[in-house]
């Protein structure tokens, strides 16, 4: 499943580079050529993630309700109620909902795809709704949607000790795992890693949990007709499998005991910047990906003529002579040439640098007006 997204990994770990988080240093086409991006992707990613926030968690909670059917005293009372509560639930005791969907609406514009997993933790013996970024929920190419997706994979990495809790609490078979696991390469993860500036170390301790949620047709546990024969029909499951040491940790059954219709329970939420072609939605990078490009290779140009007109280079004759000739010269400096005669313009000739085109900036600015109304048409 991983392979065959792998295109859109690797499009989507390139584009990650036109947020300008980190500036680059180039030595083409010459020392200290200019390295920076403009911001068209961040500033719009920024203007989205501060207008959708507003919208969706308010100051007074991000819970409304509606009374379906006749208004009465008692349900106008019940359904104050349950906002309240809710509200109180979102707002206090699930104190990971707030940060993580300020961050989901981050990762939302850019990646096209992120996902929440709502579910509750026996842990904390509360509700959980946790950010999943897109690279972390993996899906068959042939899928649709997360309802019919016959197989969905939440890669999850845990310290030794968080493992351990749940294999405390029953939730993981107590089993001893192999620490000694070297995580395979994950370029989204790197890509990202580096635009933070951080470096991965090597732990020990780490533990990468393959939690699957998929249908199975289990011997002894066979789907049955009337007559209680086997229909060998696929019931679905939620199998965790410890990746390094290849042990499943557990396998459940994801519908409700005594369901007839035996309907798998959705953990999962899938939130779409652009509907797209396929299971994953668009982001900015897959739309004006290719214009934020343009727009920095622009601007670097401009920057770099600018900086070539400003600091002439040029040829000399060889029987000239310069005082310091390796220094630049500062403003209102005359310095001393010993030139053996002659014109020392016919010695000295500098190389043909142009002012930054206006053609240029003209076109910048049509890129970056492009950039913004597809922007607030998305909006």
């Amino acid at each position: 499943d991983k392979e065959s997204r792998s295109e859109w990994e690797e499009g989507y770990t390139k584009g990650l580079d036109l947020l300008g988080v980190k500036y680059e240093e180039r030595t083409q086409p010459f020392q200290g050529a200019s390295g920076v991006t403009h911001p068209l992707i961040a500033e719009s990613v920024t203007q989205f993630q501060a207008q959708s926030y507003k919208e969706l968690l308010p100051s007074g909670g991000p819970v409304k309700t509606q009374i379906i059917g006749a208004e009465t005293p008692e349900r106008e009372a019940q359904s104050q109620r349950v906002k309240d509560f809710m509200n109180y639930m979102v707002t206090e005791v699930m104190e990971e909902f707030d940060p993580d969907t300020d961050q989901m609406l981050f990762y939302l514009p850019l990646s096209g795809s992120t996902f929440k997993k709502v579910y509750f933790d026996a842990t904390k013996q509360r509700p959980v709704s946790r950010f999943i970024a897109a690279e972390d929920l993996v899906v068959p190419y042939t899928a649709t949607d997360l309802a019919t997706a016959s197989r969905i994979t939440h890669v999850l990495r845990m310290d030794e000790n968080q493992v351990r809790k749940l294999q405390v609490a029953g939730v993981y078979r107590d089993i001893e795992l192999s620490a000694d696991y070297e995580e395979e390469s994950d370029t989204v993860k790197e890509k990202i890693r580096q635009l933070e500036g951080i470096d991965k170390t090597v732990t020990k301790d780490m533990h990468t949990i393959l939690e699957m949620h998929v249908d199975l047709d289990l011997e002894g546990f066979e789907d049955l007709n009337q007559n209680g024969e086997p229909t060998g029909i696929k019931l679905p499951y939620i199998v965790t499998v410890d990746q390094g040491s290849g042990q499943i940790l557990s396998i459940r059954r994801n519908y409700a005991e005594g369901d007839p219709a035996k309907r798998k329970k959705q953990f999962f939420v899938h939130y779409k910047f652009l509907p797209g072609l396929g299971f994953y939605g668009f982001g900015l990078i897959h739309m004006i990906g290719g214009l934020g490009k343009a727009a920095t290779s622009i601007l670097r140009q401009l920057i770099d003529a600018g900086t070539l007109s400003n600091l002439p280079a040029g040829f000399k004759a060889r029987g000239i002579r310069i005082r310091n000739d390796d220094e630049p010269l500062n403003p209102g400096e005359f310095r001393d040439i010993d030139a053996p005669g002659g014109d020392i313009r016919n010695s000295i000739i500098p190389l043909p640098f142009k002012e930054p085109s206006s053609t240029l900036a003209q076109l910048l600015g049509v890129l970056i007006e492009s950039g913004r109304r597809f922007v607030s048409i998305a909006d």
